[in-house]
């Protein structure tokens, strides 16, 4: 995971609660999930619009 070992994910996490506090960290979880889907989400629709141009010619 981007040449992360396990204790530095350990640090990143512990420093994450102490900015954002514990009750913060599934409210931006889940902003962060919603985000990536809905970027997914234009990427296949990019690619279904560009498929069908090309069916089209």
């Amino acid at each position: 995971m981007f040449g992360l070992g396990w204790p530095e994910v350990v640090i990143i996490a512990i420093v994450a609660v102490v900015i954002f506090g514990p009750k913060k960290i599934p409210e931006l979880g889940n902003a962060l999930g919603k985000t990536l889907r809905g970027f997914k989400e234009e990427l296949n629709s990019n690619n279904d619009d560009t498929t069908a141009e090309r069916e089209q010619q």
